[in-house]
């Protein structure tokens, strides 16, 4: 009796060391201020240069590090990000001269090595509907064109997160993915500079990652949802295989543009998908009949947020299928990475409880499967909390 009393304390006590981690994890993770891109669209005509940008002013004047940092709240000086983000929209705009010159210092047009110098065209700042959103503004800065210039390169200041940039109004325009601190290159302002099909596949291959980790934490915790199930590689399988297939076909219709959902449908119905795994893995001991078809139903609203976000970057027109691939390909990766990761740190928990009592490997294995089942319930529940609160957040709003 003392010794099944010893081993049930035992069990309570890893439960409740995994719960708080979990509970940290999860909590820091819900809270974050994404870090966005900023996109911009380039267009050469009667001798000036237009510069349309939808951009994060507040992030940009804050000083945070975005090359650095995947959500504000990481930086060190995070509270000037949230106290700009506290400032009315006329304060904002009137503080948009501040971020040209700070481009202009860079700086970020230039052509045949001479630097044209930025005049800020407009700038219309939204209201702040969700704090825990990024407020993106329109911003357009213009500049002349010096006579006999065959090419324009675009600099993006270090630290200031990732560009894209898309030229308008030529052939094959070129569309770069530009880091904080790089720069475009010579771009002919006659066009001819599309990236080729492997370029552009490499390209996005880091967007599509970028887009599960760090980014994509609703993802992030519909993958641990099927790998919570069972300790058995096969339903794993069944399960990413559904996922995989489900959301390749609406990503590629919803980035064509043959299905179109709101934001407002999509988005609670993914939460809702979370909330049905984390639930399901909570009463079921392992694969039902009818998951993998539940799963590939849900694979196919993911694919539709998929294909929000690759259109937030916009495809190169020459180069669609290759980068649609290469985003895919990425996507893949960052769930393949959850995965590994989940699978290894569960392993590592496991081992050190075990050795920690100087047993060995034998014990671990027959006593697998129970730790399993604590860690499945406990991230389960959590998943399944987080992913409630999401639903009814979303749809309110």
């Amino acid at each position: 009796m003392t010794s099944a009393l010893f081993s049930i304390a035992r069990k309570l006590r890893l439960w409740g060391v995994m719960s708080s981690l979990w509970a940290l994890l999860c909590v820091s993770m819900a809270s974050a201020h994404e870090v966005v891109p900023t996109i911009a669209d380039l267009t050469v005509a009667d001798g000036s240069v237009t510069f349309e940008m939808r951009v994060n002013i507040e992030a940009q004047l804050s000083g945070i590090n975005l090359d650095e940092v995947e959500d504000t709240d990481e930086a060190e000086n995070a509270n000037d990000y949230d106290a700009l983000r506290a400032l009315s929209n006329a304060d904002i705009t009137a503080r948009a001269p501040d971020l040209i010159r700070t481009w202009d210092a860079t700086p970020l047009l230039s052509a045949g090595g001479v630097q044209l110098m930025l005049t800020l065209d407009r700038v219309v700042v939204p209201d702040v509907t969700d704090g825990e959103l990024p407020r993106i503004s329109d911003l357009v800065v213009m500049a002349t064109l010096p006579e006999g210039v065959s090419a324009i390169e675009v600099t993006w200041p270090e630290g200031a997160g990732d560009l894209v940039v898309r030229q308008q109004g030529v052939d094959e325009p070129y569309t770069g993915l530009i880091d904080g601190g790089g720069t475009s290159g010579p771009i002919s302002l006659a066009g001819g500079d599309a990236a080729t099909g492997w370029q552009a596949f490499g390209t996005y291959i880091p967007a599509g990652f970028d887009h599960i980790l760090p980014k994509g934490l609703d993802h992030i915790l519909f993958v641990l949802g099927l790998f919570f199930l069972s300790t058995q590689l096969g339903p794993l399988l069944w399960q990413v295989s559904a996922f995989t297939l489900a959301h390749t076909v609406t990503l590629a219709l919803g980035a064509l543009g043959h299905v179109s959902v709101p934001g407002s449908i999509v988005e609670p119905l993914i939460a809702a998908s979370i909330v049905y795994v984390a639930v399901e893995n909570i009463f079921s001991r392992g694969l039902t009949p009818w998951r993998p078809a539940v799963v590939f139903g849900f694979g196919l609203l993911h694919g539709l947020g998929f294909a929000s976000v690759l259109g937030e970057f916009g495809l190169p027109e020459g180069q669609f299928i290759p980068a649609l691939i290469g985003f895919n390909v990425g996507v893949e990766l960052g769930q393949l990475a959850v995965i590994a990761m989940a699978a290894t740190a569960l392993w590592l928990g496991c081992r050190a409880a075990v050795l920690a009592r100087l047993t060995g490997v034998e014990e671990l294995v027959a006593e697998y499967p129970v730790m399993f089942r604590a860690w499945s319930m406990t991230g389960s529940l959590i998943i399944a909390g987080i992913a409630v609160y999401w639903v009814i957040e979303r749809t309110l709003l």
